[in-house]
């Protein structure tokens, strides 16, 4: 019954469409309790529900989307940001395919970038050796006088002393994260080109 009477309106609107301009609109919505409405404009209430508009051959002829729910922004934004990063991978696998030949061209420029974190590290290391040297002496220097000298008499320790002792404990330890940088960016490196190797593997069906 309910379907008939929805038709019947339709009838009605369509067989009434000459009494209207060419450019009338008739709008078509269907509200929170599935009660379809028609209309030449919609009210407030109703404007954030999805809207067909109807010509005047009952033909639905653009559709006015609704005000989407978080779910659906939700969704939109995974479906996004799963797009991006597919076209990211379709670009990394083009600079993969362009700038390299073979395996062994990969595996080159791997070892190439090892030596130098290894070179850097060597430096880092001998500098290290060095700069300990020099903190023992400053502390061999510094137990003749408080607070490294517990006895009473001990004199006070010298202001440049003291600054020469803090500086050189503060470059060993710059010097010491950046060794254990060295390393880390040595075992991501390897990491990167490895997983190089085995995308380029893929695309050459070389697997």
């Amino acid at each position: 019954m309910k379907l008939f009477r929805i038709t019947l309106i339709l009838v009605i609107c369509i067989l009434a469409g000459p009494a209207f301009p060419q450019s009338s609109k008739l709008y078509r919505w269907v509200d929170e309790d599935g009660i379809v409405h028609f209309g030449d404009s919609v009210p407030p209430e109703y404007s954030k529900l999805e809207q067909q508009v109807i010509n005047e051959h009952g033909i639905t002829v653009d559709v006015i989307r609704g005000k989407k729910t978080a779910e659906e922004l939700a969704d939109e934004a995974q479906v996004q940001q799963l797009r991006k990063k597919r076209e990211l991978d379709r670009r990394r696998d083009q600079a993969l395919l362009a700038t390299y030949l073979t395996i062994e061209e990969i595996q080159m420029h791997r070892d190439r970038r090892v030596e130098l974190f290894q070179a850097q590290a060597r430096v880092t290391e001998l500098y290290l050796t060095n700069l300990r040297r020099r903190m023992e002496m400053l502390l061999k220097e510094a137990n003749e006088f408080k607070p490294y000298n517990t006895e009473q008499n001990a004199p006070i320790i010298g202001t440049e002393l003291a600054q020469d002792i803090k500086t050189t404990e503060a470059t060993i330890a710059r010097h010491e994260e950046n060794l254990d940088k060295f390393a880390s960016d040595e075992q991501a490196i390897v990491a990167r080109f490895d997983g190089n190797i085995y995308r380029f593997r893929q695309l050459k069906g070389l697997d």
